[in-house]
């Protein structure tokens, strides 16, 4: 990529500041700038102004946006997706219908093994095609960036497909996509009532693999009841670490058991779910700065409580939204209806939920430095709204108000 990208007439221009994740008050605190111009050169960001005044090289623009006065924000990020699986699992929404909970559901083979089953099956090109028509729709919903995670192969040969088939996805799609290793999602049938042992394998034989191979920028773990216990998370995560990947945690979603705890006892990067999580578990977050990646969309569709966001805010952990795109639990990508219910089941405020789904997000999966706000020397990601200000992108639900999607500089 290379010249310059001129946005003008920017009605206005909104962003969080900085590198690092937001928590407490700083997390309602958005740059705003009005009637402004954003100047992009080889896909960074070189100038922004206000008050009508275009930067200094304006003039040397190849590509020119008149915003005509529309909304403007950093490009988004969804920190936490399932993006690669074969299958689909809509056959579950009877016994949901009859009040199945997704433990039961998983219990009688069904959930994330049904998953697991379809996703060894699948074909590599399958799936990559089906993965990209994903990435596509994400990235016409205004997200310019997202975690995937693997996870439904449960075994060495398709756990490295999905991971193969995210690298082709980061290396051919304008979505920026930073790869999870999470071979602990569940325990496969050839493992059943030895989580132990299925432990034992992926430590010796996957995880070293997947980072040697740089397969993987994280590896994360299902913490719970029905998946794995603190000290099988604990073995599983400090493995991870021991080959150089960056943690993460899916913790107290149906049960505190102690994840999020574990989370900042490791100082996990992101702890993600946390539905059912304690003062003592965000005490640990707070303590360790930890991002809550919360996901009010699998809350949503499994009829569940809400993950307690505003107390979190009050203790100074740094929250992030997104959406736990999978088969399951929320077959939605649509990280505008998950700021919709930031807002409305969380009661953030718009500030704080765009901070939450840029700045917060990008640093959950370590793209502070380049991503997440606007500003000098920042990739050229930035969506225009079909709005006026954020206040309307959390009032409106249902419908892509992302008019223009730009990535690096570039109109997508």
């Amino acid at each position: 990529m290379s010249g310059r990208m001129l946005v003008k007439n920017i009605g206005m221009l909104q962003t969080a500041t900085g590198s690092s994740k937001r928590g407490g008050s700083a997390q309602g605190e958005n740059l705003k700038l009005r009637n402004a111009a954003v100047l992009i050169e080889d896909g960074l960001i070189e100038e922004i102004t206000d008050g009508g005044e275009l930067p200094k090289h304006a003039g040397e623009a190849g590509l020119v946006l008149d915003a005509e006065g529309s909304f403007v924000t950093p490009g988004l990020v969804d920190a936490h997706t399932h993006l690669v699986f074969g299958g689909y699992r809509q056959n579950e929404i009877p016994l949901k219908l009859k009040g199945a909970s997704y433990v039961e559901i998983l219990k009688a083979g069904g959930g994330i093994l049904d998953t697991v089953k379809k996703t060894r099956e699948a074909g590599f090109d399958e799936l990559y095609e089906k993965s990209t028509a994903f990435l596509d729709e994400m990235l016409a919903l205004g997200v310019t960036a997202c975690e995937a995670k693997s996870g439904y192969g449960l075994d060495f040969d398709s756990e490295v497909k999905q991971l193969k088939v995210l690298g082709k996805l980061a290396a051919e799609h304008p979505v920026d996509i930073i790869p999870t290793y999470m071979g602990a999602h569940a325990v496969p049938w050839e493992y059943k009532g030895r989580p132990d042992e299925y432990i034992g394998m992926v430590c010796e034989k996957v995880l070293p693999y997947v980072a040697e191979n740089r397969l993987a920028e994280y590896c994360d773990v299902f913490c719970e009841d029905s998946a794995f216990n603190v000290e099988q998370s604990r073995r599983y995560l400090a493995c991870g670490k021991s080959h150089g990947l960056g943690l993460k945690i899916h913790a107290d979603e149906i049960e505190a058991i102690g994840g999020t705890k574990l989370a900042g006892e490791l100082e996990a990067a992101s702890a993600e779910h946390l539905i059912a999580t304690d003062e003592g578990g965000m005490g640990a977050l707070a303590a360790s700065g930890t991002v809550a990646v919360l996901l009010p969309g699998t809350s949503f569709y499994l009829g569940k409580q809400y993950a307690p966001a505003r107390r979190m805010i009050e203790l100074g952990v740094p929250v992030a939204l997104a959406t736990d795109f999978n088969p399951g639990s929320c077959p939605s990508l649509n990280l505008q209806l998950i700021i919709n219910m930031g807002y409305l089941k969380y009661g953030m405020t718009p500030e704080e939920i765009l901070t939450a789904v840029t700045i917060n997000a990008a640093c959950a999966v370590g793209r502070g430095e380049s991503i997440g706000t606007l500003e000098k020397g920042k990739q050229g990601d930035l969506v225009i709204w079909d709005s006026k200000d954020m206040e309307t992108l959390c009032y409106r639900f249902g419908s892509n108000l992302a008019l223009q999607v730009i990535k690096k500089g570039e109109l997508v």
